[in-house]
């Protein structure tokens, strides 16, 4: 599977769970029901009919008929499978509320993107996502320590996500004489205020760090001065993260913006990390727009889209979480076409005053991906959780790309 595939893939599970997740049941009728690749098909049919006839003793009328649809609707389904596909198998049926007090049947049949691991049957008035919503986590996690003998900050990098744990201010004394006690006895409590201080440091890192340890690529350490060097080098830190630091970095804060700064520096050595690669393709884009003539840049829909349709583009930049569509009307009297980015419950056809049909809708991101496919174009998902994100989805509308080359015609359109 290619990268545009799995961006793609991602984003539309992205999309799927976020729908599912805004469902709600006028009562405990909505079913989820996860199958783990392992599960036979014929033991999940079995169970289903135990449900069926557990769920006929249901009081509520209504609660009891829909349910008992929805897990018909399920078996029904079932049958076009010999085995659950190789990561398992989710449905989410039942009805859901609509318009008013009505209902209507809901279906949504996922093949997630990694196994489940669990058989699971729930009826409720949502549906249960929690085991899918694992899945939509960021992988590129990363550990994150600023310290001197003042204060120590710890967080987390989970993607472009910059997370503080915890800032510590310690209680060491500056080294300067005071009120009649020996320079000797005043040197040794600071150095005890600083062991106390970094163990406790310590402890929240280990506390922090562990329970993740297998999912942290690495661990990343800095601060000003020799302290973050004397603080991995002494047992203040459990083993295990100690193998996943490499080089301290130099930093000249120690608080939520020290944070950032580590965070730079260390996108400037590891340029695999996903913030090192989107901040890398932005650059690569402004330097574009900060030329006299734009360059080899484009953004917004329209001549994003209009550049694709050409093939002229290379490279695409979409903002991770952009929710348009592109919905084609088509007028039934004239034949008239119109095409708009946000839905609307009414179009009159200006040419003959006919309420316009909706002929299509597509996802604007799909529409992107389909149009770069078309045209062999690289598409990448920029998310917002960084600085670059923020910029792409502010000063550009979310979506940016650069040109293979740019026409006569396109500069004088522009």
């Amino acid at each position: 599977m290619s990268s545009d595939d799995m961006q793609l893939r991602r984003y539309e599970f992205r999309k799927a769970l976020q729908e599912i997740s805004s469902k709600k049941g006028r009562g405990t009728e909505l079913i989820s029901l996860y199958i783990p690749p392992s599960k036979q098909i014929y033991d999940v049919v079995q169970y289903l009919r135990e449900e069926f006839s557990t769920s006929s003793n249901i009081k509520s009328k209504s609660t009891r008929k829909n349910v008992l649809a929805a897990i018909e609707s399920i078996m029904s389904k079932l049958k076009y499978y010999k085995a659950p596909p190789e990561t398992g198998l989710v449905f989410f049926v039942g009805h859901v509320a609509s318009r008013g007090d009505q209902t209507e049947m809901y279906t949504n049949i996922i093949e997630p993107p990694e196994a489940i691991q669990t058989f699971s049957y729930k009826c409720d008035s949502i549906f249960h996502t929690e085991q899918l919503d694992v899945q939509l986590e960021n992988k590129e996690i990363y550990g994150l320590i600023v310290i001197d003998r003042k204060e120590a900050t710890i967080g987390f990098l989970n993607g472009t996500l910059i997370q503080m744990v915890a800032n510590e201010q310690s209680l060491v004394p500056s080294k300067h004489h005071q009120g009649g006690q020996s320079s000797r006895r005043y040197e040794r409590l600071i150095e005890i205020a600083a062991h106390e201080f970094f163990k406790k440091v310590g402890e929240i890192a280990n506390g922090s760090f562990m329970p993740r340890i297998m999912d942290i690529r690495a661990v990343f350490l800095g601060g000003p001065g020799s302290t973050k060097n004397y603080f991995l080098e002494k047992d203040y830190l459990r083993n295990e993260i100690k193998y996943k630091i490499e080089a301290p970095f130099d930093l000249g804060y120690t608080d939520e913006s020290g944070l950032r700064e580590l965070v730079e520096k260390a996108a400037d050595v590891m340029k695999d990390m996903q913030i090192s690669r989107e901040r890398d393709l932005m650059n690569k884009f402004l330097s574009e727009v900060k030329k006299p003539d734009g360059g080899l840049s484009t953004y917004g829909e329209d001549a994003v889209v209009r550049a694709m349709t050409e093939k002229r583009v290379e490279l695409v930049l979409i903002s991770e979480d952009m929710d348009k569509y592109r919905i084609h009307f088509e007028c039934p009297s004239c034949g008239n076409t119109l095409d708009r980015d946000e839905e609307t419950e009414e179009l009159i056809c200006p040419r003959c005053g006919t309420l316009m049909n909706v002929a299509s809708k597509e996802d604007l991101v799909e529409t992107l991906y389909r149009l770069a496919e078309e045209s062999g174009a690289t598409v990448e998902l920029i998310s917002e959780g960084s600085e670059e994100g923020l910029l792409l989805k502010k000063a550009f509308g979310g979506i940016a790309g650069i040109l293979r080359y740019i026409t006569s015609a396109a500069k004088s359109y522009a």
